[in-house]
């Protein structure tokens, strides 16, 4: 089938699980998203040093998938495939800002021009949402428009409160009242409780995206006092980094008790993810000039980059009753499947109507111990993303990549250059097999290169 899916078809041709529905009820919908967060950097995902119970309670009491990705190396990619259901060829989203980063002498291409806003015309996971019957509310950050039009209250939400760039006196948008000495994940906590107290009676569709833990590296005193007395672990040692993941993790387990206080948590499906790799893991992989604060290992490099460190996520669902617990799922899955996911969730069967291509797969399947068909995982980011300030090397110049069960191609778009990788006996991506496998390279590289003209992305052009 093309990749030019709709969502229509897709919802028609899916049958809703019975299992999700057996009483008849549509659950509310809870996703919580942190900022930046590593794969390695949960208790549960194997740190020795963060703390982070529950998060680790939501996993125990759920699914974890260990092979989840973030549609992009950085925030804002993401954040429009998660509203749209769609890769970034679609929306032109790619990056935050330009992707003309860097020293341009140092480019030998020119990037693609870079869309800050998701298009108007990209319909949005909570506007669906809403044609199911659902409040739908959003306390964080938003990252894909400021002005107006293209603000969430204006793109599906009935209560939209936005904020970013400060962890302490930051501001909002709209301007509300915010005490002197708040924390922002705890301020953001406040009104998604907030929320679901007052929706509690009628199915919501609550999005928490945190700015946690994204830099300036701001933290509660109490908490960083707690982890200095802490000997680190594994690349994992910065207290104040560690401080801000408890923050969030203090945030999750507030809102699994309001569920509890109103006795939702059977009727409610939370899910949690990242919007990309953890700020790390760079020196490992031979970048110069940028700051590691965490460490993906044993994945390779960190935000920015298309090898796994880079977009790598943690992936928790929950939902007592219907999730069975304590399961974990190697299925590779990724930012495009919430749209449709949530669509099923939300007993979208021929309810609504949705005609925009759709690239996602509902995982609804998958909670439940059954199947999805895919061939492929695809990201295009045709740009460049500087190591640091002052440095001359890269994160990542322009590039692709395709992942086909275990293994994993990066096309290098400056120089042609291909890597491929066995991901399951090698996570780390330290051997590269391309010419020692190249009838699978020529294979992989073919269907991306198809993917690309499919989907109609845009290729940085030559400097002349």
């Amino acid at each position: 089938m093309s990749h030019r899916l709709i969502l229509a078809v897709i919802v028609s041709l899916i049958p809703l699980s019975q299992e999700a529905f057996a009483d008849g009820r549509a659950p509310n919908v809870i996703f919580i998203l942190a900022d930046d967060l590593g794969w390695a950097d949960l208790g549960c995902q194997g740190s020795k040093y963060y703390e982070t119970p529950h998060l680790d309670r939501l996993a125990a009491r759920g699914m974890r998938f260990t092979q989840a990705y973030s549609a992009g190396p950085n925030c804002a990619p993401t954040r429009a495939a998660l509203m749209s259901g769609q890769y970034g060829p679609r929306t032109g989203v790619y990056t935050v800002g330009t992707g003309a980063r860097g020293n341009a002498k140092n480019r030998k291409l020119t990037p693609v021009e870079n869309v800050t806003q998701l298009p108007l015309d990209r319909q949005t996971v909570a506007q669906f949402m809403k044609l199911l019957g659902y409040t739908t509310g959003i306390f964080g950050k938003w990252h894909l428009g400021q002005d107006k039009a293209h603000h969430p209250a204006a793109r599906g939400f009935d209560e939209a409160i936005v904020s970013m760039g400060k962890h302490f006196n930051f501001a909002t948008s709209p301007k509300v009242k915010v005490d002197a000495d708040a924390y922002l994940a705890d301020f953001l906590t406040d009104k998604a409780v907030d929320f679901i107290g007052k929706h509690k009676d009628r199915p919501f569709f609550l999005y928490l995206p945190h700015f946690g833990v994204h830099t300036p590296l701001e933290a509660k005193t109490e908490l960083i006092q707690k982890f200095k007395k802490k000997k680190g672990m594994g690349g994992h040692d910065n207290p104040v980094y560690a401080a801000m993941i408890a923050s969030v993790d203090e945030s999750v387990g507030r809102v699994v008790a309001a569920l509890e206080k109103y006795k939702l948590a059977e009727d409610t499906i939370i899910i949690f993810s990242s919007d990309n790799g953890g700020v790390g893991g760079y020196a490992a992989a031979g970048v110069n000039g940028a700051r590691d604060i965490t460490n993906n290992a044993p994945l390779r490099g960190g935000k920015g980059m298309l090898y796994e460190g880079g977009v790598r996520v943690a992936w928790i669902v929950c939902w007592p009753g219907k999730v069975p617990p304590g399961k974990t799922n190697d299925e590779p899955i990724i930012s495009i499947d919430l749209l449709p996911t949530l669509v099923e969730l939300g007993g979208g069967k021929g309810k609504t109507k949705i005609d925009q291509p759709l690239d996602g797969t509902s995982l609804v399947p998958l909670f439940f111990g059954k199947k999805i068909e895919r061939q492929a995982l695809y990201w295009h980011f045709p740009g460049y993303l500087e190591a640091g300030a002052k440095s001359k090397g890269w994160r990542t110049t322009p590039c692709g990549s395709i992942r086909m069960g275990d293994w994993k191609l990066i096309d290098y778009f400056e120089d042609n250059r291909v890597e491929l990788y066995n991901l399951k006996t090698d996570p780390s991506q330290k051997t590269d097999q391309a010419k020692a496998m190249p009838e699978r390279t020529r294979e992989m590289h073919a269907r991306l290169r198809a993917w690309r003209e499919e989907i109609r992305a845009p290729m940085p052009g030559r400097k002349e």
